[in-house]
């Protein structure tokens, strides 16, 4: 199972990024996925999550109202749509994959959860 992240890039406070993170090997359409970030040093830090199907979310109080998390099955992919970004939002960006099958809940917000992470993007956001 191989998780590839892209769209990070330097942007602007108020700027917008979407972040993709495809996936290769095993049942996507079946594992519940999040993101996270993390800055140098500190442990990695959760962003949003998103059920199997698509229907449930989860986002961190910093991001939501801002972030918006979704998944196309048939590309096996994931998406974090990042609206109005604030330099604390400044960070390596991960996605990760929960493949327990224990269903979706707020525990989703811990990195134990997820048995597999993509390589991270950096997300740069200046003043």
């Amino acid at each position: 199972v191989q998780l590839q992240a892209s769209g990070g890039g330097v942007v602007q406070t108020g700027d917008s990024l979407r972040l993709s993170c495809v996936q290769s090997g095993g049942t996507f359409s079946r594992w519940n996925l999040g993101w996270f970030r993390q800055l140098p040093g500190a442990e990695r830090e959760f962003v949003a999550a998103i059920s199997w199907s698509g229907a449930t979310t989860h986002y961190s109080d910093s991001v939501k109202g801002r972030f918006t998390i979704s998944r196309d099955n048939a590309q096996n992919t994931v998406h974090l749509q990042m609206n109005n970004l604030k330099p604390e939002d400044t960070a390596v960006y991960l996605c990760a994959a929960d493949i327990s099958r224990l269903g979706f809940g707020p525990h989703l917000a811990s990195a134990y959860e997820y048995e597999y992470w993509g390589q991270g993007t950096q997300v740069t956001v200046s003043s």
